[in-house]
């Protein structure tokens, strides 16, 4: 298992071997000059820059203990959490909940931050490429679990009720950013990171706990 999970790196360093680039003597040799040639691979262009290669603490922890083949120690994981729930940006107004036909919108565009695109253009949320959301949708991706009947399973019947506001708070800090309930969670940071805005996560919370959204019916 630990051999397969370092044939890519080893791959890269034989490649480099044989055009007579190094020499390698471990992991750690293997993991710089993977790291080099991935840096030296990419340049700015756009709104795209090199910079978006720099993991954060958060990142780089889950990613070293992914390659170690471990689970962060849980003491570890319930720190990164409780350091993103901090950066949860939430709602001057208090307003959780926009429009889940917008929401829908949303989900099902993919596109923003490439180099083509425009600076201050909107970001979709490409939702469907991980997860199953609506019974109308037959192309989806599982990466995520599903999250068809997500108010539904979890009895909202009113989004706007004090009963619903947990649940509510839960779903937009999770959108918002996923890594404050699952330190090494997958999913984007959608507004940490600032791919989607404030408006932006309103409108997807409504699409997940809205009773008339296509999600739960």
């Amino acid at each position: 298992m630990r051999k397969q999970k370092y044939m890519p790196y080893l791959a890269v360093a034989a490649s480099l071997l044989v055009l007579g680039c190094a020499s390698v003597d471990g992991v750690a040799d293997i993991d710089a000059l993977t790291a080099k040639m991935v840096q030296t691979s990419f340049r700015d262009q756009g709104i795209a820059k090199v910079d978006r290669l720099q993991q954060d603490e958060s990142n780089a922890a889950c990613s070293a203990a992914d390659a170690s083949g471990k689970p962060l120690a849980p003491e570890r994981a319930q720190a990164i959490e409780a350091a993103n729930l901090k950066t949860v940006k939430w709602p001057q107004d208090g307003k959780l909940l926009g429009d889940w036909k917008e929401g829908e919108k949303i989900a099902q565009n993919g596109r923003g931050m490439t180099w083509s695109d425009k600076a201050g253009s909107a970001n979709g949320g490409n939702c469907y490429n991980c997860h199953q959301i609506s019974k109308e949708e037959i192309s989806f991706g599982t990466l995520g679990p599903s999250l068809y009947n997500y108010g539904k399973i979890r009895g909202i019947k009113d989004p706007g009720s004090p009963e619903s506001r947990a649940i509510v708070e839960y779903t937009w800090g999770k959108i918002w950013n996923a890594k404050a309930y699952n330190a090494c969670s997958g999913m984007p940071r959608f507004g940490h990171s600032g791919i989607l805005t404030e408006a932006q996560t309103r409108d997807l919370v409504a699409l997940l706990v809205d009773p008339a959204s296509p999600v739960n019916k």
